[in-house]
């Protein structure tokens, strides 16, 4: 093993300083234009007629499209290089998302929602593998919790944002169409100045001196070698891989959760009471964000200080999962104990991130870790359809949110269980 002097660590901060930043902003773009759904369906839904059930049928039904492009494209990326293949996909992503503008019919919307998830797919692996081949395993997970970090600022600033736009009316649009049309914007600018900012790997970097260059090239390396003296897997061994199926499901479990949380979260805290108005649902969304923002990085943190994976992702699950159903058993209380326990799920299933994706490049290498982290990612976002399709089905079912909730407590509980399976954590 390689150590790093003062000068090697000054070099993994001018990486962080150079990749986070721009790599974060392009996943609060991403994420806005996936979940900004859950805003619009606070007007969106009685203007056109939507009931909660074709809600949640449409939000989900991005994750199939996404399901069947996320393999391949993740291949592709690993190919052809990150600047070309995210560029091409935040292009082509915010087209489709200012397209939502436009539909009036649940079949239009189903066609633009699924079409959505194919644009989108592979962003998320993208980024997850791009960031193995930048980063030390010792500074994977703090990476990765710290891009996972513009999930809760996205949420942050799109609630009063979206809750604004939804308010007004021009050109003969209503407030919701506003909303797809301007948040898409952004993705198409960013997808213009992506390719002459993103490096594809660290020999590429000439933003780099020629020592720093050398040696993160050569830390990367002796990483890989110690991990390929282990095992050396290929694609197909990687996805035949009994620990990473295993993650598959736990991931399918856990987005059951995330999702049916993110994509309801607004419609829920609206229910609380009818003196909620739509501007202060968005200002309500924000505190759960904020705690989950802060819990974010103090797990990530926590994790990479003492190594440890498995645990701080169970005991995020396990935290989430107290939270749902807490807010479904006490939802006659009061608003404020309902906040509280929609905080507290939000602060369990945002902070078990970082952990949780650092575990599958402990143990992968290469292509195989490409193919298997776009594996995990897009069996386990076929839970982003189950989950708010599922909570919109009950709802309409049964007139009302809790039997949906304690689906996604069970779904978190189960998560937690089969990570505890794992042998290679």
């Amino acid at each position: 093993m390689i150590e790093a002097t003062t000068e090697d660590k000054a070099t993994v901060r001018k990486v962080f300083r150079r990749l986070m930043p721009f790599l974060c902003l392009l996943y609060v773009v991403a994420f806005l234009d996936r979940v900004n759904i859950g805003y619009a369906a606070l007007s969106m839904n009685k203007g056109l007629g939507f009931s909660n059930a074709v809600y949640g049928f449409g939000a989900g039904i991005f994750f199939i499209g996404y399901f069947i492009m996320e393999i391949p494209g993740n291949l592709i990326m690993a190919r052809v290089g990150a600047r070309l293949w995210m560029a091409r996909i935040l292009i082509t992503w915010g087209i489709i998302s200012g397209l939502t503008a436009l539909v009036s019919t649940p079949t239009q919307f189903y066609i633009v929602r699924f079409f959505l998830g194919v644009a989108e797919a592979s962003f998320f692996p993208g980024i997850i593998y791009y960031l193995s081949t930048w980063f030390c395993l010792k500074d994977v997970a703090k990476a990765v919790a710290i891009f996972m970090m513009s999930l809760p600022v996205c949420n942050i600033v799109a609630a009063p944002v979206s809750a604004y736009l939804l308010g007004i009316t021009w050109l003969g649009l209503e407030g919701w169409q506003w909303l797809f049309i301007l948040e898409a914007i952004p993705a198409l600018i960013l997808g213009l100045i992506t390719p002459f900012y993103l490096t594809n790997n660290p020999a590429e970097a000439k933003w780099l001196n020629d020592a720093e260059r050398n040696w993160l090239v050569n830390r990367l390396a002796s990483e890989q070698a110690a991990k390929v003296e282990r095992r050396t897997y290929s694609v197909l061994q990687a996805f035949a891989d009994r620990d990473v199926i295993i993650l598959s499901a736990v991931y399918f479990m856990w987005v059951c959760g995330f999702y049916g949380i993110t994509m309801f979260l607004p419609i829920l805290v609206k229910a609380l009471s009818a003196a909620i108005s739509i501007q202060m649902v968005g200002f309500l969304v924000m505190i759960p964000y904020i705690f989950g923002f802060i819990t974010m990085y103090c797990i990530g943190h926590h994790s990479d200080k003492t190594g440890e994976r498995r645990w701080h992702t169970v005991a995020g699950m396990m935290t989430t999962a107290i939270g749902l159903a807490g807010s479904a058993l006490l939802a006659d209380i009061s608003v404020f104990v309902s906040m509280a326990c929609y905080t507290i799920a939000v602060m369990g299933v945002y902070g078990s991130f970082g952990p949780f994706w650092a575990i599958p490049s402990s143990f992968l290498t290469a292509t195989a870790a490409a193919g298997a982290i776009a594996m995990i990612n897009s069996v386990g976002n076929l839970g982003g359809f189950v989950g708010p399709y599922v909570m919109g089905f009950i709802r309409d079912a049964t007139g009302s949110f809790a039997g949906g909730i304690m689906f996604l407590a069970v779904c978190l509980l189960t998560a937690a269980a089969l990570l505890m399976t794992l042998r290679k954590a």
